[in-house]
């Protein structure tokens, strides 16, 4: 049986309203705390993704032309 729980009163009180300065102060800081990946990283996954889009791209690409010759015989055109 579930219980019943009593959500806390939320309000937004003077302290807690939306600011857009403080919204983007929160950003900065935030981006601030972020672990940024070297050059050499960065360039090596941009590669990989690259690399699998590509490898992705000719995959689905053989099974669309082999579906496409598949109905084409089977519609007798």
């Amino acid at each position: 049986m579930a219980r019943n729980q009593a959500r806390p009163d939320v309000r937004l009180t003077p302290s807690r309203r939306f600011s857009i300065f403080g919204f983007f102060g929160d950003v900065f800081g935030e981006l601030r705390k972020v672990t940024w990946p070297s050059r050499e990283e960065a360039t090596r996954l941009w590669l990989l993704v690259i690399a699998l889009a590509a490898v992705m791209g000719v995959f689905l690409g053989f099974f669309d032309w082999i579906f496409a010759r598949v109905f084409s015989l089977l519609a007798g055109t």
